[in-house]
């Protein structure tokens, strides 16, 4: 299966492989605007668990090889507080990102970045530039809401 974030074209593991997570530097290849993914199937598309939540803290990421934010985000109750770090620096500050909703894959494996665990991908698309902008819902909805 085949998961297209940022215009990158990210390989999921496959059942079997759970716990590895793919090296975007061997696998990924650029998409061009007009050319759309391969077909992928219902089940395909339930494997990717695609969650809401509020960002509850950020901090910049100054250790990073591009600059970047530090976020964790509340997913309710069931799934609680996880993190990651994102190269959002052109758009957003970490101040105007408390308390924002955000929209991340919550179902990958760990991976480690630089000396931070991430454990979600935010999702969000690129502006003009290439410069990431966030995806969120246009209304407040319960943080751990699933995306159908």
């Amino acid at each position: 299966m085949i998961l297209e974030v940022l215009f990158v074209t990210i390989p999921i593991a496959q059942q079997g492989c759970a716990g590895k997570r793919p090296s975007f530097r061997l696998h990924a290849q650029r998409l061009s605007a007009h050319r759309m993914a391969d077909t992928i199937t219902w089940d395909d598309f339930e494997r990717v668990d695609i969650r809401v939540g509020t960002v509850i803290q950020a901090e910049p990421y100054p250790e990073a090889r591009k600059p970047a934010i530090k976020l964790w985000v509340d997913f309710g109750d069931a799934i609680g507080v996880r993190k990651t770090s994102a190269q959002l620096t052109v758009h957003y500050t970490p101040e105007a990102l408390i308390g924002r909703q955000v929209a991340a894959v919550v179902n990958f494996p760990p991976r480690q970045i630089g000396k931070f665990m991430s454990e979600i991908l935010v999702l969000g698309m690129p502006d003009a530039e290439g410069a990431v902008v966030l995806l969120a819902p246009d209304l407040t909805v319960p943080n751990g809401g699933r995306m159908f």
